[in-house]
């Protein structure tokens, strides 16, 4: 074993010296202080990097460096530094790493999150845009508005599982949207393949940043699955199996459903019709950009809206009792926007960014940031800046109806930060913009939600857990979920109740 360890550390020596930068302009960020070898390893955590990284943000500084076995990380720490650099210089920070075991090993290379940025890169952009543009999302409104109706009569029917019916309908709107599919029922075939492929992307794959010791030294792909520490080959190939099959089953739905002529329009059927566009790379683009669409806009709309239960107090309903909310209502409806901005802030659906990878050698504020870095938006500790967010762990929604300068608004927005940054912001931001707010606005005009009572009718605290690595979707809590009304009741029985 002593012989094993003395050729690892000559190795991983030899390793570092290769990697190393022969000249550098300047100093690297601070951060805290590595270990010879190995780096920053004992550093970094699986779960909730993100508070890790803040800490280092507020002793070093709001660009921090760390590295392991060489591979620098950098953690952005402020909208100054993220806006610079990540969306400002987009198009040498708008690369992503190449991932040996999220992409190579376990079939992500192609989803639009992992994409190396180039060719393939810009063509999966351009279907997003047909797909999710600004111009597109009105013409999804009816959808958005029957689906936002139905969820509505399932959670005052069983409030219990409020869990499952937000996934149902976040789940049920995107295949509806990108492959004309409906989901009839929360155990539906493609909603469970869906769920099971997030989890193991945002529980799996990607946590702790999504870096695996096979990412660093890429030789270990080569070991035999009998080797000592081979395990993770194993786990490889049943997920790569699992997100091909996540990936293939509702894209040869549309296929078959457009052969045999009954299908419901949707953005790959509206593409595939186009029988001069089928070639082999373009179906094969559209069935990965697709597949992103799902996993793009499936959690966070689920972290969004229980953050929005979480913070819920009771409001008067401000488009009356006689009907529901429409988007028409949305300019006139000033505090709804500031509650969802508030609750995009407060939850924070993405603490931590995937890491975009450097692709030239820059200089920042006198810092030198090696080509090849990986880059992290340390969103958690921007939304949580108390120079921008006074009292920022509390919920406060009239924060956002202050008047303050267009710059100052830029910063303190969410949304220039919980969707990603630059050329690599989440392809489904429109779309999720725009069902969230409906969800959120019907619930306030329908739905009393408040914190569960004992048997004597005190309130219980809530307990509140996280055990998502990338998202950050609190576990299931209990909480009351009620009519406001009698007529509120009726109003929402009045909707389509035939898709209970």
């Amino acid at each position: 074993m002593s012989s094993f360890w003395v050729v690892a550390t000559v190795l991983a020596s030899w390793y570092i010296w290769q990697r190393k930068p022969k000249a550098q302009a300047g100093p690297l960020p601070p951060g805290p202080t590595p270990v010879p070898i190995l780096g920053n390893v004992r550093d970094l955590t699986a779960k909730e990097l993100w508070l890790a990284a803040t800490k280092w943000a507020k002793k070093f500084g709001d660009v921090v460096h760390v590295h392991v076995v060489g591979q620098g990380l950098v953690f952005l720490s402020s909208p100054e530094a993220t806006m610079d650099l990540l969306d400002r210089k987009g198009s040498i920070y708008g690369d992503k790493p190449a991932l040996v075991m999220a992409g190579e090993l376990c079939g992500c290379e192609n989803m639009v999150a992992f994409t190396r940025y180039g060719d393939v890169s810009k063509r999966q952009r351009k279907l997003l845009n047909q797909a999710f543009g600004v111009q597109v999302i009105p013409s999804y409104h009816p959808l958005i508005e029957t689906e936002t109706h139905s969820f509505l009569r399932r959670l005052v029917a069983d409030p219990s599982n409020y869990i499952d019916h937000t996934r149902r309908y976040a789940g049920g709107l995107t295949l509806s949207v990108v492959y004309g599919y409906e989901a009839v029922a929360s155990n539906d075939k493609f909603l469970n393949l869906g769920e099971e492929c997030v989890d193991l992307l945002s529980n799996k794959i990607a946590s702790g940043g999504g870096i695996w010791p096979v990412d660093i030294f890429p030789s270990l792909k080569r070991l035999p699955t009998w080797a000592p520490g081979s395990g993770f080959l194993l786990k490889a190939a049943e997920w790569k199996a699992k997100m091909e099959e996540f990936v293939d089953q509702p894209y040869e739905f549309v296929k078959a459903s457009l052969k045999n002529g009954n299908y419901v329009p949707s953005f790959c059927s509206m593409l595939l019709e186009d029988k001069e566009k089928c070639t082999p790379q373009f179906e094969f683009d559209l069935k990965h950009t697709a597949n992103s669409m799902y996993s793009a806009s499936m959690d966070t709309t689920i972290t969004v809206f229980l953050h929005f239960l979480l913070a819920m107090e009771e409001i008067d309903s401000v488009v009356g009792s006689d009907r529901l909310p429409t988007f028409s209502d949305r300019a006139s409806l000033p505090f709804v926007d500031a509650l969802l901005s508030e609750t995009y802030r407060w939850g924070v659906p993405v603490p931590l960014s995937l890491p975009h990878r450097l692709m030239e050698d820059d200089v920042y504020r006198g810092m030198f940031i090696p080509k090849g870095s990986l880059v992290f938006g340390n969103i958690w500790a921007i939304t949580r800046d108390e120079k921008l967010f006074p009292n920022a762990s509390a919920f406060l929604p009239e924060r956002y109806l202050e008047k303050v300068d267009p710059a100052l608004a830029k910063k303190r927005d969410p949304r220039s930060y919980v969707f990603g940054f630059g050329r690599r912001r989440c392809p489904g931001v429109n779309l999720v913009e725009s069902s969230v707010w409906l969800m959120v606005t019907t619930a306030l005009a329908t739905l009393d939600i408040s914190k569960a009572k004992d048997d004597f009718g005190n309130p219980i605290e809530p307990k509140i857990d996280f055990n998502n690595a990338v998202f950050r979707i609190p576990d299931k809590f209990q909480c009351d979920i009620r009519p406001r009304s009698e007529h509120a009741l009726k109003v929402l029985r009045q909707t389509d109740a035939t898709r209970l």
